[in-house]
């Protein structure tokens, strides 16, 4: 197997969403991973982007990490054909062991639960407990809403224009695939 130098916690949704350039973002994003040698971080599910993401790392040749928590074994489908597959007890077990395992992390459009680990990740970065890079993969606009709402928030003083500089929006895969190799380069 190849020698993968890093590793991408990609947060994203269980369903496919209403734009297909969403499923066809999930599945440049594996494959993408799989070219540069990034080991994919993920939900270990099937379904939904998640699956996509995690299908087409697999079929460009690409390592996988999954890690899902048992009441959602059924529900996402959890997908047992990962390089690695992890279970937790339960959903804050998941996200730690994702972002302690990865580098970076990607959040590809999604739902509460994809809203929830961003957040999870901003806030711990805001306290210090990482320093990893945070990327909105934002197709098609889909995160111009969470933007808004975190420009309202740092304007209204609840919180440090600090939390806006942690987060870096990218509008494709391919200029994500740009500044991740010279983010991790550093």
């Amino acid at each position: 197997m190849p020698d993968f130098q890093h590793s991408i916690c990609v947060y994203c949704g269980s369903r496919d969403g209403a734009d297909p350039a969403y499923a066809a973002a999930a599945a440049d994003l594996g494959a993408m991973l799989a070219a540069a040698r990034y080991r994919l971080v993920y939900g270990a599910g099937d379904v939904g982007l998640m699956g996509r993401v995690a299908r087409a790392t697999q079929d460009a040749g690409g390592l996988t990490f999954g890690v899902i928590p048992t009441h959602l074994l059924n529900k996402e489908v959890g997908k047992r054909d990962l390089d690695s597959f992890v279970i937790t007890e339960t959903m804050h077990e998941r996200k730690k062991v994702m972002i302690m395992n990865a580098d970076a992390v990607v959040v590809l459009p999604g739902g509460a639960g994809s809203l929830d680990e961003f957040f999870e990740a901003l806030t711990w970065r805001q306290l210090g407990l990482h320093d990893k890079p945070i990327y909105l993969l934002n197709i098609n606009g889909f995160w111009n809403p969470l933007l808004s709402l975190m420009d309202h928030v740092v304007a209204q003083g609840f919180a440090d224009q600090s939390v806006l500089r942690a987060v870096q929006v990218v509008p494709d895969v391919a200029s994500l695939g740009s500044v991740l190799a010279t983010d991790l380069a550093q």
